[in-house]
């Protein structure tokens, strides 16, 4: 029951990241793709490559927070149904060329992200 709580915690930390940080976002470009859901992915996939070296390789987290910050803070910060609603949106307003690409960045740079997160955490650490 305590790594529910803990789950749910982190949880609502990360939906409150997320909508914090991709309203951010989205002010700042207002054009059509959805740049706060990519940088929300991109940053959430480049957090997760780090929390993975330091919990599961470096053993230098206590397990305890892999449920708390993988499952809870990064499962509601990052978004895969957000991404999904948005290309569909750009899809039906005749907008391929930016739903393309914006798959395209998405995939991309979210794996690229923590590819490096994980290389750069375990040079560092």
């Amino acid at each position: 029951m305590k790594y529910l709580l803990f789950i749910g915690l982190g949880g609502a930390s990360g939906a409150v990241a997320r909508y914090l940080l991709a309203g951010w976002a989205h002010g700042l470009w207002e054009g059509r793709l959805p740049v706060g859901t990519l940088l929300v992915n991109v940053l959430g996939s480049f957090t997760i490559g780090i929390v993975y070296v330091l919990l599961v390789e470096k053993q230098l987290i206590h397990q305890d927070w892999r449920s708390v910050l993988m499952v809870g803070f990064l499962g509601a910060f990052t978004t895969f149904s957000t991404f999904s609603l948005e290309t569909i949106t750009l899809l039906e307003a005749g907008h391929l060329g930016h739903a393309l690409g914006y798959m395209l960045a998405s995939a991309v740079l979210c794996v690229v992200m923590a590819g490096a997160a994980m290389q750069l955490t375990r040079a560092l650490v």
